[in-house]
């Protein structure tokens, strides 16, 4: 009988669908949120509308109904000692939280392994790439003091290629899932924590969700590999699209933003390509153009980044400033990239100002 993991996973907007797909898989999972969100999933369960390859509508997984449990609290009364993994889904300036802070914390003294789904890479997890000066890049973290106890060993990365968002108008425990690719997680440095991975993998393989009659087998799988730089494959997708959202005088959706102009769309990709190639990625380890530009056909809103600064938010993830960062080390600057994160800056100053008056 294959053993029934402990999962913590920080954050529950995107979380919730890793974590559905985990309690699928019959494993236990315990989402850190806001109150008002642990009080609604408490009570009503996790529900994730994803589209299924042949079937005309959205099919939703209701965790209430699933094998394995999915709970939701706050970060300040949580027992990391009875977790086998951590999830880290917020929004990496959320880390600067005091409680989430502190969360961290324990769970670094717990030596818990972790694995980031945010599109920002933990900086213990950047220091895995020989190399690479990361003291140089601690600027582009809201606060990069807080991943200072983090055991790089211990910190994996998980692409967060799966699109979804929640509803607007709809109850917070709902998640919408627009593009059901999979999750693309790098192995750890100990072989026993990447066991345990590769037997998630397994587990959310082998899954199936009862519906109509039949045992459905659901898109969004976890695949783990043993290089360290596939997750990485994700950065050509942000700065070609969901950086390039964000414009000067408006926001628009990531298929504007990769097709109006699809041969400097391809130039940007691919020099961003080229960067993790200088890094240590084989060509193998990354998606190629074509592939991610018919994805963002469908991609019909603008980016979490774009709506966030339209909204008034003071940080951001900023893997625009840290693709520009690596690449003045690695000698491949690039002035469309330059572009990007100088338009970025400009709607965050606008932001900041606009909260201190």
């Amino acid at each position: 009988m294959r053993k029934k993991f402990e999962i913590l996973i920080l954050g529950a907007s995107y979380g919730s669908l890793l974590g559905s797909k985990l309690a699928l898989a019959g494993h236990n999972v315990h989402l850190i949120c806001l109150p008002q969100e642990a009080e609604v999933i408490n009570a009503n369960g996790v529900e994730i509308r994803m589209p299924v390859r042949g079937r005309e509508e959205a099919v939703v997984i209701d965790s209430k109904t699933l094998p394995g449990k999915l709970t939701a609290g706050g970060a300040k009364m949580v027992d990391v000692e009875r977790f086998d993994l951590v999830a880290l889904a917020m929004q990496e300036p959320q880390y600067r939280h005091r409680e989430v802070r502190a969360l961290l914390g324990r769970i670094a003294g717990a030596e818990i392994p972790c694995m980031s789904i945010m599109n920002m890479p933990p900086l213990p997890y950047l220091k895995r790439i020989p190399g690479l000066d990361c003291k140089a890049l601690r600027d582009c973290y809201a606060d990069a003091s807080v991943w200072d106890v983090l055991d790089q060993d211990l910190v994996t990365l998980c692409s967060p290629d799966p699109q979804a968002f929640r509803p607007p108008g709809e109850p917070i425990n709902v998640l919408q899932v627009t593009l059901p690719t999979n999750f693309k997680a790098a192995r750890f440095e100990q072989d026993e924590h990447t066991a345990l991975l590769r037997q998630m993998e397994q587990d959310i393989i082998d899954a199936r969700l009862p519906l109509d009659g039949e045992e459905l087998a659901l898109p969004v799988k976890l695949r783990v590999h043993d290089s360290i730089f596939v997750p990485m494959a994700k950065w050509s997708m942000l700065l070609t699209g969901n950086y390039r959202c964000i414009r000067r005088d408006q926001m628009i959706t990531i298929r504007d933003a990769v097709h109006s102009d699809p041969a400097e769309s391809e130039r940007i990709y691919a020099r961003v390509a080229e960067l993790c190639i200088s890094l240590g990625a084989e060509r193998d380890d990354l998606v190629p153009f074509e592939k991610y530009a018919n994805a963002a056909q469908g991609l019909l809103k603008p980016s979490s980044a774009a709506r966030a600064l339209d909204n008034g938010v003071e940080f951001i993830e900023r893997v625009d400033l840290l693709v520009q960062s690596i690449a003045r080390q690695q000698g491949l600057q690039d002035a469309a990239i330059d572009e990007i994160v100088a338009t970025v800056e400009s709607h965050l100053s606008v932001n900041r100002l606009r909260a201190a008056s």
